[in-house]
């Protein structure tokens, strides 16, 4: 379970669960346990300090890899 979060003010945005190892370029909506915090400006998805951290491609999030940082582990 991985805890994304934005990368200018840290502020909480969803809890993800990630299968695999490799980085998260992809965040599909079906796998977002609990969302903290999104706001969704045209098709980008940001915090609320203005940062943008991701695009809405429909069935996932394509993530702006400057835009967030993430803690937790990812499942095998």
């Amino acid at each position: 379970m991985l805890t994304i979060k934005c990368a200018s003010c840290k502020k909480k945005l969803w809890k993800y669960e990630k299968f695999g190892k490799g980085e998260v370029l992809r965040c599909y909506k079906s796998r977002i346990i609990k969302i903290y915090y999104i706001e969704q400006n045209s098709n980008y998805i940001s915090c609320a300090c203005g940062n943008k951290a991701g695009i809405d491609k429909g069935k996932f999030i394509k993530m702006i890899r400057k835009g967030f940082v993430y803690s937790g582990k990812k499942r095998k």
